[in-house]
């Protein structure tokens, strides 16, 4: 019987111990003594939030069909247990055998958000792992870093001994085959790293150096190590329908963030949409089959006793099957208590029919996402979304019976003016209009209820908009008052309810989502400092981050403010995402000219993911 590494003193003296003594259902039990390699896999917040997450449920599962590989799970302790932890000097341990994850071989940490970058520092720190990779030693694990962030790895460089690029079910078995034919031959730690760094998709950031322009901007990145690889293709699963997948998901014992069972239902988006870095990065759109979809939503429900199903994609409603694949749902599940999560879907007829069979709609609201106010700003980012397919979504969704919308929009986008801006407010108000012309005032459920919420644009690596300028904080306040102020004048302000995101976050989140590698001194400061879930607005402290900047000599306007020239060297140009440059300066151009490009069932705008050999790329669309 394994013993708990928290005793029960302290699990009685924090808040939710069930975080962190594990046996859920479904949770893998292996003797670690007959395994050759041990896998903490790791995402580096709290344990709800990386319990919804999907990504750590596929590599749970494909690493564990493995005999020989016993793969675990570490969450960030919350601030409680850290404090603890720190104190008693008690090491970060994996959940399934309450171990300390010093003793691993591999420690791979989950990239999917850049606000959880000092908790990344925080699983090592607790782990007593050397938080920079250079001081790690022969006993010490190899720290292993995926996700999307990873995309653009350099703020991170220094803290991770590997990357692995694209998508986690290719390459991985070839990876711990060559670890473990390493320690066969008596290798080194840098042997091994030298070997993987020849395997597709792996990055090794130790072997390479780079050099700086006297403006701040990078002059050459040169290899260090003869099997450093000049560029690194991300990995991608072509075939979605014969590949890992996650049949008896983990089942948390106290309500998680996503508390339910996920079909993802494709990869990639056709959208195109121009400030979207998943959209760009997952290219190109790949399907699982309706009879796989079919299978495994019948197989979760079955091995975790959840009750509801949710299908994951960027954008459901471009899911070629859909209607089959909800009726079958809808079908299957009648009456036994289950209910369907229908997220990303446009809001058409079709949509809102099978929402009224799925959804209590007197409790739910519907959600747009416009992203700009304005057509012209809309034709900018290309979100393929005019004000008539709004409206008349609106419309249809009021005669189905719904009356609560929510709306969502960015402010500080390229090219954007005050009356782009005040557009937002001007779009709520014609969708309340809507309502009060479409239903009968006998027929109504109350008032329309309207909430516009307002993210700020933050650009982002292979992007057409990874060269745009980013707005200050004060910038971005200055555009919600607009935005505020627009709302209170308009005909049905009291029907209109507004919010605006954290610009202080905001402007952080972009400085680490363009950074480069001397931006991995920031955030060792930050976190010396006690910056911790950086994401959550209760613990952001501001003032820490602008001291670390300050201390390290680093100015943050260099990556925000700052246009940047086209034959700029940006960090991430190694990486070879399968989208070209010569595709992102296009479409950059484009959208300064407001035109709008084509989704990719419509035509081919030759983005360079066809590279891949499959997908929508190789799609009849005659």
């Amino acid at each position: 019987m394994r013993k708990l590494a928290l005793s029960d003193e302290i699990l009685l003296s924090i808040e939710k111990p069930a975080r962190y003594i594990g046996n859920e259902i479904n949770m893998v039990v292996k003797d670690p003594r007959t395994v050759e390699i041990r896998f903490a896999i790791c995402f580096p917040d709290v344990y709800e939030i990386g319990m919804s997450h999907l990504g750590i449920q596929i590599l749970y599962e494909m690493f564990n069909r493995r005999d020989d590989i016993y793969c675990e799970r570490v969450y960030s302790p919350w601030t409680d247990l850290d404090a603890i932890m720190r104190k008693e000097k008690i090491p970060l341990f994996a959940i399934e055998s309450q171990e300390p994850i010093r003793t691993f071989d591999f420690v791979g940490i989950t990239l999917q958000y850049e606000m959880c970058y000092t908790n990344v520092l925080q699983i090592l720190d607790l782990g007593q792992i050397p938080l920079l990779s250079k001081d790690r030693g022969e006993a010490d694990p190899i720290v292993i870093g995926g996700g999307p962030c990873s995309y653009n790895p350099e703020p991170l460089a220094d803290f991770f001994d590997l990357f692995y690029i694209g998508e986690g079910e290719t390459v991985y078995y070839q990876m711990m085959d060559v670890y473990q034919e390493n320690r066969r031959q008596g290798g080194t730690r840098l042997s091994f790293l030298e070997r993987a760094a020849e395997i597709p998709g792996i990055y090794v950031p130790a072997f390479y150096r780079i050099t700086y322009n006297a403006d701040g901007t990078i002059k050459k990145r040169e290899r260090m190590n003869s099997y450093a690889k000049e560029t690194i293709r991300k990995e991608i699963v072509l075939d979605l329908s014969d590949t890992y997948y996650p049949e008896k998901p983990l089942v948390p014992f106290l309500k998680a963030t996503q508390d339910r069972v996920v079909l993802e239902i494709q990869r990639g988006c056709i959208r195109g949409c121009r400030f979207c870095q998943a959209g760009a990065v997952y290219r190109p759109v790949r399907e699982r089959s309706l009879e796989f979809l079919k299978r495994m939503a019948c197989q979760m429900i079955q091995s975790t006793g959840q009750e509801e199903i949710s299908l994951a994609s960027l954008s459901s409603s471009d899911y070629s099957q859909l209607k089959e694949l909800v009726f079958f749902l809808i079908e299957e599940f009648q009456g036994k208590g289950i209910n369907i999560s229908l997220p990303s879907l446009r809001i058409d007829a079709f949509s809102l029919d099978v929402m009224s069979k799925v959804q209590d709609i007197r409790k739910s609201s519907l959600t747009f996402a416009p992203e700009a106010g304005s057509q012209r700003l809309r034709n900018v980012i290309n979100k393929g979304l005019t004000e008539e397919m709004i409206l008349n979504g609106a419309a249809e969704a009021f005669h189905g019976g719904w009356n609560r919308v929510k709306l969502y929009f960015m402010l500080g986008l390229p090219t954007e003016t005050v009356e782009d801006i005040e557009e937002i407010a001007v779009l709520a108000d014609q969708i309340a209009r809507v309502y009060y012309a479409e239903v009968p005032k006998e027929q109504r459920q109350g008032k329309v209820q309207i909430t516009v919420s307002t993210s700020f644009f933050v650009p982002k690596p292979f992007t057409p908009f990874q060269w745009a300028p980013m707005c200050t904080k004060e910038d971005f306040l200055e555009k919600a008052r607009v935005v505020n102020g627009k709302v209170h004048e308009m005909l049905n302000r009291k029907s209109i309810t507004y919010h605006w995101h954290e610009a202080d976050v905001s402007v952080l989140e972009g400085i680490l989502a363009r950074g480069d590698r001397r931006v991995g001194a920031v955030i060792l400061s930050a976190y010396q400092k006690g910056c911790l879930y950086d994401a959550w607005s209760e613990h952001f402290d501001e003032q820490k981050w602008m001291e670390a900047f300050q201390e390290t000599g680093i100015d943050p306007f260099f990556y925000t403010t700052r246009v940047r020239e086209l034959d700029e060297i940006l960090p991430w140009d190694f990486i070879d995402a399968g989208i070209t440059k010569e595709f992102l300066i296009r479409e950059w151009k484009q959208a300064q000219k407001e035109t709008v490009t084509p989704n990719c069932r419509m035509s081919c705008s030759g983005c360079g993911a066809k590279v891949f050999g499959g997908g929508v790329c190789y799609e009849d669309k005659n």
